[in-house]
């Protein structure tokens, strides 16, 4: 491979250019600044309110705010019953067989822009590089631009040993602040050569016909469609018990929560991996938010706003699971983080919001985005409540819960867990993974682990809210899993596009 020079006036220019860019394309509308004004006077006057009326009114006041908790948790609980009712009634993917993708004429494809941005993982790169050689895209219409932090020895060191056919340019981004995935990926899109453009982590191991089907799917998609996002699975996702709660959640999001948002035709958060946008779209809105570190979610919303629709191709990469629990909580963490950026920056101006969204899709925004880090954090208050009335009987428990409160906070509480953990159950079934039953029954002991990430990441959005709390990765190679069956040669393909274990399963069936 082979670094691309670029002169350190020129390369700072085009960083700035790419900064510039996302602030042009939404004026006011970035995580860089952080809260608003009108925001901090509005969290600030409900604070007021709730402490003066919890110290003149405290009972009716506590009462108040359990109701409140309570109602947005079943909200919450009763939407996501909903997105998987309606992604087992029907599967909005656009599925692409093999003979298809492999019809296309070469001269026919687009050009291909792949962005990998890697940062202090040079022990993955030899695979990442294995993994982009079995696409089955032609070479000359492949642009591969491996996106390096200045300062990173070890990884450029690495870079520069591999030997490849692809055309692999090597760009190092300029130094500066903040140094996140997404400033990195707004560098590249400044020298990005294809009409098409996606991004693959530096763990990715995509499908090898992935690019193909999904150029098909964009010839067969209305001109309206921004982006195709793939699903991902794991590879070495038995490998302990964290990876197989890890595992079943990818499951159900990919399966069953990203399906029935497009049917609902919500706002869909985009993954951080293996979306692939139009580069008109993607040039639009500016690129991503360097600010925001859930860059994927907030790229999707602000397409969604723009007019610009969110598709589903039936193709999967395999990425690594967290092994290590703190690995694991960092970056859930962020992800957390991201997601109340992201809820923050677009109800800046809620008008402006509802005007480009409408209120149905508003609605998804604050049940999926909004609230998924709210309760995690709002779970631990829950269960501690519940563990001092079990172990105590305390009286202001019991005066928090009056009359009808008292059942309605036991409906949501027995709905909500035995829900969550039913999804789970049926995920695991549907794609024939009984591996993971034991894990999902006991998958209350994840959610202890989310809280805590959720307490982590509002503590974070105050501290550091730009920071970027890398996630280590090469810590979950081993042994194969199992091969799973599926309609075109599904368990060919799965194995050939996972050289760690195949596609758990092509895609769940009602």
């Amino acid at each position: 491979m082979r670094i691309h020079e670029v002169p350190p006036a020129i390369a700072d220019a085009r960083m700035a250019q790419a900064l510039r860019d996302v602030e042009l394309a939404n004026p006011g509308a970035t995580a860089a600044t952080g809260t608003t004004r009108a925001q901090r006077w509005v969290f600030g006057v409900l604070a007021a309110l709730v402490l003066a009326g919890l110290w003149r009114w405290p009972s009716t006041v506590g009462v108040a705010l359990m109701v409140c908790s309570t109602g947005l948790y079943l909200a919450t609980v009763v939407h996501r019953i909903s997105l998987v009712r309606a992604s087992l009634e029907d599967d909005p993917s656009v599925r692409v067989t093999d003979a298809a993708a492999r019809a296309l004429r070469d001269r026919d494809l687009p050009v291909y822009t792949v962005l990998v941005p890697a940062y202090g993982e040079p022990e993955v790169l030899g695979d990442l590089i294995r993994s982009l050689e079995r696409l089955e895209y032609p070479r000359d219409r492949l642009d591969v631009k491996l996106l390096l932090e200045n300062g990173d020895e070890p990884t450029i060191a690495e870079a520069m040993a591999i030997e490849t056919d692809l055309p692999v340019d090597v760009l190092v981004v300029p130094p500066g602040e903040p140094r996140t995935k997404p400033r990195a990926l707004d560098y590249g899109l400044q020298f990005a050569r294809g009409d098409l453009v996606t991004i693959y982590d530096a763990e990715d191991h995509p499908e090898p016909l992935q690019l193909r089907r999904v150029a098909v799917a964009f010839r067969r998609s209305p001109a309206s469609r921004a982006c195709f996002q793939a699903r991902l699975s794991f590879f070495g996702g038995r490998r302990n018990l964290l990876t197989r709660w890890f595992t079943a959640e990818y499951l159900t999001w990919f399966h069953l929560y990203l399906p029935g948002l497009i049917l609902r035709d919500a706002c869909i958060p985009l993954g951080g991996t293996s979306n692939h946008f139009r580069a008109t779209a993607l040039r639009e809105v500016g690129g991503w938010d360097a600010h925001n570190v859930t860059e994927d979610c907030d790229l999707g919303v602000r397409l969604q706003r723009r007019g610009w629709t969110i598709g589903l191709v039936d193709s999967t990469t395999m990425e690594e699971p967290n092994t290590d629990v703190i690995n694991w909580v960092k970056q859930r963490s962020r992800w957390y983080k991201g997601y109340l950026q992201t809820f923050l920056v677009q109800f800046r101006r809620p008008r402006a919001l509802l005007d480009d969204l409408g209120w149905r899709r508003t609605v998804h925004l604050v049940l999926f985005v909004g609230c998924t880090p709210i309760l995690a954090v709002m779970n631990l208050w829950f269960w501690g409540l519940a563990v001092v009335w079990v172990t105590t009987r305390a009286a202001f428990v019991q005066s928090m819960f009056p009359g009808v409160t008292y059942h309605v906070a036991l409906l949501a509480w027995v709905l909500g867990n035995l829900s969550v953990v039913y999804l789970s159950v049926l995920t695991v079934r549907e794609a024939r993974r009984p591996d993971l039953l034991v894990a999902v029954l006991v998958s209350p002991l994840y959610w202890v682990l989310m809280s805590i990430a959720g307490v982590r990441a509002a503590v974070q959005l105050v501290t550091a809210p730009s920071h970027w709390e890398k996630t280590t990765h090469g810590l979950a190679k081993g042994p194969a899993e199992p091969r799973s069956s599926g309609p075109d040669g599904g368990a060919e393909r799965a194995a050939a596009s996972a050289p760690h274990g195949p596609e758990p399963a092509d895609r769940l069936r009602a």
